[in-house]
């Protein structure tokens, strides 16, 4: 007698909110999501603020994403400096 297996087919299964790649979402989204818990947007805008070019600018999201171990891919750290630079930094590309 043939014994009836059924397989999980994860792999075909319907994408959920929580499956969306993170790299779909914007640089604010991102942000939003992963930044704020540390430190609010005052820190971009303070007058003694460390960061002082783009590259600058990019080493420290960079380094965020390290201590917070995040993990997120390098497309969605540049998406994030991206929005960080045109929404308050304002350096030159």
């Amino acid at each position: 007698m043939r014994r009836k297996t059924t397989r999980c087919h994860l792999a075909h299964a319907p994408p959920t909110a929580t499956m969306q790649p993170v790299s779909d979402l914007s640089g604010k989204a991102l942000h939003d999501a992963n930044c704020i818990s540390c430190h609010d947007s005052a820190v971009y805008t303070r007058a003694e603020r460390k960061v002082q070019d783009l590259a600058m600018l990019g080493a420290q999201v960079r380094r965020c994403n390290a201590n917070l171990g995040t993990q997120l891919f390098d497309e969605d750290l540049d998406k994030i400096v991206v929005y960080l630079n045109d929404s308050f930094y304002k350096f030159p590309k």
